[in-house]
């Protein structure tokens, strides 16, 4: 079910970004904080604008062309536009436009979280319902910063409301602990708050513990790499892994509403948002009326075939229609290569041959029709011409399997290490017997690629792991600090005499 009940809570949720540019938007009603939460449906209404900030246009896509791009998993078609030609080529400058739009996507969700917490508080709803949404408001608000800091590094950290112009010139962080105690702190709060309550595009006390998982996952590696600035973290590598394993535990065996999905293409099934597998998913419907309710994600995927409506194979042998694409994200040769060949996330869920209503092939990559193996994660037959219901996938139950195997590196990691590989039908791993940690966590990072492809997380396993420059080759001559952080928007360091 799409979160479509955008409301605009007076000045206070303009105010959505940290550059001050973004501040003289004329409102379309008024509310002040001090009467728009008289209700809980009013405070459910604020907490749903949270929400939908995930799901802006200058977000959602754009996510995917910093973390699959600039990875080795896609390259663009040759005619996109610099900015975009600027992650495949590892080129990204401070004036990139697709950059600038998603810092400022993030800070507009987190100062729409901002507003949750700081307007809910004390007023009177029932507790666990106040639980609840200050929970989830203290997700969001991490969520973000971890793909702030992610992206960018040391980002400024917005732990108040911006509804004043004094307040658009927040000061960077010191280092990352500072960074990553504010990101533990939200977390583990939040984890206190929620319950389990699977809902489709809202985030419960699971994919709060799965999230400081991914967390602890990050700076453990990050420092343990040499990763610039994760030398300043206190904790060490040890007790960053002990605690990424604690976490992903807790999620794997402490709750029975999520689990692990045999069936590789349900998981991808686009009318089964609430499958065992999502513990995190974006929340968007064919039945939108703006870009953002609904999703054109596909179109980036898909290459343009046409025009027409084709056919796709289920491991059934049954078909399947759907629109073809614009081409953005072109699957990689090395990416393809990467599977063995009787793989089934290779054969089940990258397209290779499409057909008619019949079943007659009418093009594949043999010949040249379909010009490079597309994946199917984000199909949807019952499209609506360019609107469809296909959902970035954030955070899924087998991520976090992988990030127990990795960070925890013993028998029970290994058992879900080849769990995942023994339903993509590939040989399992025997034993860690002849492998040190250090080359079992290769193995499950190289894993990750093959099981997580396109679903916006090879970027950030690159960069932790400090693989940039060898897995990428466009940049194997970048400078360590480019390869771990791209470059602030000029347009927010101009505004912001802070950030230098």
């Amino acid at each position: 079910m799409k979160i479509t009940k955008i409301i605009i809570i007076g000045i206070v949720l303009l105010f959505g970004v940290v550059s001050c540019e973004s501040l003289d938007v004329e409102p379309e009603g008024f509310y002040s904080d001090e009467n728009f939460y008289d209700t809980l449906e009013d405070a459910e209404a604020s907490l749903l604008y949270a929400y939908d900030a995930l799901t802006l246009v200058s977000y959602a896509p754009v996510s995917f062309y910093l973390t699959e791009l600039a990875s080795d998993n896609c390259v663009v078609k040759p005619d996109e536009g610099a900015d975009a030609q600027m992650f495949v080529n590892w080129q990204v400058t401070a004036q990139n436009e697709l950059l600038s739009q998603y810092y400022r996507s993030a800070y507009i969700a987190i100062n729409r979280a901002n507003a949750v917490l700081e307007n809910v508080e004390g007023r009177g709803y029932d507790p666990v319902e106040e639980s609840r949404l200050l929970g989830e408001a203290l997700f969001l608000r991490a969520y973000n910063h971890f793909n702030l800091v992610r992206a960018f590094g040391l980002a400024p950290l917005q732990d108040s409301l911006i509804d004043k112009l004094d307040e658009t010139t927040a000061i960077p962080p010191a280092n990352m602990q500072e960074v990553y105690n504010f990101l533990i702190d939200d977390l583990e709060r939040a984890i206190g708050l929620l319950s389990v309550n699977p809902v489709a595009g809202k985030a419960d006390k699971v994919a709060a513990q799965a999230l400081l998982a991914k967390v602890y996952l990050y700076a453990a590696s990050a420092k343990e790499s040499g990763v610039p600035q994760y030398d300043a973290l206190t904790a060490s590598v040890d007790d960053l892994y002990a605690a990424a394993a604690s976490n992903a535990n807790a999620v794997i065996t402490g709750q029975g509403a999520y689990g692990f999905e045999e069936d590789l293409q349900q998981i991808y099934n686009v009318d089964a948002p609430n499958g065992r597998e999502h513990i995190f998913i974006l929340s968007m419907d064919r039945s939108g009326t703006n870009e953002g309710d609904y999703s054109k994600l596909s179109k980036y995927f898909m290459p343009w075939l046409g025009g027409a409506t084709v056919y796709l194979q289920n491991t059934d042998e049954s078909l399947i229609p759907t629109h073809d694409g614009w081409g953005v994200f072109q699957t990689t040769e090395k990416l393809f290569s990467a599977y063995d060949a009787a793989d089934h996330r290779r054969n089940n869920l990258l397209v290779t041959e499409v057909y008619d209503q019949a079943g007659n092939s009418i093009g594949s990559t043999q010949d040249g029709l379909v010009p490079y193996p597309f994946t199917r994660k984000y199909v949807d037959p019952n499209f609506e011409g360019d609107k469809t219901s296909t959902r970035p996938y954030l955070i899924r139950f087998t991520d976090i399997l992988l990030v127990y195997a990795e960070a925890a590196t013993n028998t029970a990691g290994l058992a879900y290490y080849n769990q995942v590989r023994r339903r993509a039908g590939v040989e399992e791993l025997a034993s860690l017997s002849g492998l040190t940690t250090a080359q079992f966590r290769n193995l499950v990072v190289e894993e990750r690629q093959r099981e997580l492809a396109f679903e916006g997380d090879r970027l950030w396993d690159l960069r932790r792991k400090n693989w940039v420059q060898q897995e990428v080759v466009t940049a194997a001559g970048i400078s360590a600090e480019a390869a771990a952080f791209f470059p602030l928007p000029q347009r927010e360091i101009d505004l912001n005499p802070n950030i230098n």
